[in-house]
């Protein structure tokens, strides 16, 4: 059997319209999954299929709306703009990617991942908080049209500062890894009040911009870099700050260099105004502000020169230690917790672990960030590992990542099915920890030799 949605339990939020018309959108969903398999009729079956499932998610986002306003219910705003957001850009946006390529099977394929994706995602989050089951992390985002000043804002700026043309890769930028990041933290305060903005530049982004305009020849990240990076920062938020009254009474209080894990703790503890992803056509680079807070510890202390020059030494020191390391990167695909966090736990002293729970997810991370090595889960629903290796082989930059499967079985079918994708090899979760470890230490050894060798 093909790819499917399995609906269970936990995706009954109590309401029996909105269970009935979730329902409706998972059937219709796998019937276009059956109808993609088809050669013949399925490009035409699904082009129908897919104009069907946009018109009565369309229809069921007004009645799941008006159900909200009837119960005055408090997100109402917020969860309007989330359906509005998927269906006046993911929607079209998969519809013109589907249009272009003549309805190929590998658009049919993405284009029902993501709607897959989305529909999950969005039901065992967003609806469930209708209900008190879940709270919604975007609840303090900042109005609609004062985001679209801060997105215009910003792709002005960085057109003016370093000409670059830049886009909007997300509006809800959750965090995700990309490339060597520089993780400039800025806290302003303001009559008892603390609000923290984080500015993510891809490193190779400063490089090409600050380092080029400084005249660094270097080509590689420098105090130097580092130090004039720092007060364009400062600039870039103020310049945009200038943009909202509200703001303009906030002053610098304090200024860090973050490690990533200090940057993914920050987004956790604190709900963002906003939080944006940019494609600049030299690297990325995110801007996410944080809602403001009362102040409950005192103020923390500006980071004086003096202590700057030694903090921006002992960032670039550790650096240059974990370059010299140069742990490989792995990316873990797996749909249970358990496994990704037991993974993560076995091998994160000696591999950079990355980890995604979809399909749609694990496109999205190896796009912002090439993985070494990628453990792929055999079984996962809607997207499974199968087809999403078949996605990773026929997009021409990702087609020669190296991918292993994680699986319950090694039976004869199994592996047949996915020999002409040509996985690495297979790990079994059922395999002793120290096993599965000693397999990918294994196959680096192996790799590094036949590199040193010429292959041969």
């Amino acid at each position: 059997m093909g790819n499917h949605l399995i609906w269970e339990d936990r995706f009954n939020i109590g309401i029996a319209s909105i269970d009935r018309e979730h329902k409706k959108l998972f059937r219709i969903i796998n019937k276009l999954f059956t109808f993609s398999e088809q050669e013949v009729k399925g490009p035409w079956v699904c082009q129908e299929g897919i104009k069907y499932f946009k018109e009565h998610a369309l229809a069921h986002f007004a009645e799941e709306e008006a159900y909200m306003a009837s119960i005055s219910y408090q997100g109402l705003k917020t969860h309007r703009r989330l359906h509005e957001d998927f269906s006046m850009r993911t929607l079209p946006a998969l519809e013109n990617e589907l249009e272009k390529s003549g309805y190929a099977k590998e658009s049919i394929q993405h284009f029902l991942g993501v709607c897959a994706g989305w529909l999950i995602g969005h039901t065992l989050t967003e609806d469930r908080a209708i209900v008190g089951k879940e709270s919604s992390k975007w609840l303090n985002l900042m109005p609609e049209e004062e985001q679209f000043v801060v997105k215009q804002t910003i792709i002005r700026l960085l057109h003016e500062m370093f000409g670059l043309t830049s886009e909007v890769l997300s509006e809800c930028y959750g965090g995700e890894r990309f490339g060597t990041g520089i993780y400039f933290r800025l806290i302003y305060g303001s009559g008892g009040k603390q609000r923290e903005i984080i500015l993510v530049f891809e490193e190779k982004l400063l490089i090409h911009t600050v380092g080029r305009l400084i005249g660094d020849s270097s080509k590689k990240l420098n105090a130097m870099i580092l130090n004039a990076s720092r007060y364009v920062a400062r600039q870039f938020v103020e310049t945009v700050q200038k943009r909202f009254p509200s703001d303009a009474e906030y002053e610098l209080e304090s200024e860090h260099l973050l490690s990533y894990e200090q940057f993914q703790k920050t987004l956790e503890r604190q709900l963002p105004q906003y939080s944006l992803l940019f494609d600049t056509g030299e690297g990325y680079f995110a801007y996410c502000a944080m809602t403001p807070r009362l102040l409950k510890n005192k103020k923390s202390e500006m980071m004086q020169e003096e202590r700057a020059i030694t903090e921006i030494e002992k960032y670039l020191r550790r650096n240059e230690r974990e370059d010299k390391r140069q742990k490989k990167k792995l990316l873990v695909v797996d749909d249970s917790d358990t496994v990704r966090l037991a993974m993560k736990g076995l091998l994160q002293e000696d591999y950079q672990i990355t980890a995604a729970n979809s399909g749609t997810a694990a496109i999205r991370s190896i796009t912002l960030e090439r993985p070494d090595l990628v453990l792929l889960d055999y079984d996962m629903p809607v997207c499974d590992g199968v087809q999403m290796l078949s996605m990773i082989r026929s997009e021409k930059e990702l087609a020669d990542i190296p991918v292993f499967f994680l699986t319950a079985k090694v039976d004869k079918a199994s592996v047949s099915r996915v020999l002409p994708l040509k996985p690495e090899g297979y790990l079994l979760k059922s395999a002793k920890p120290e096993e599965i470890k000693k397999n990918i230490d294994r196959y680096f050894a192996n790799k590094a030799v036949k590199n040193k060798t010429g292959g041969r």
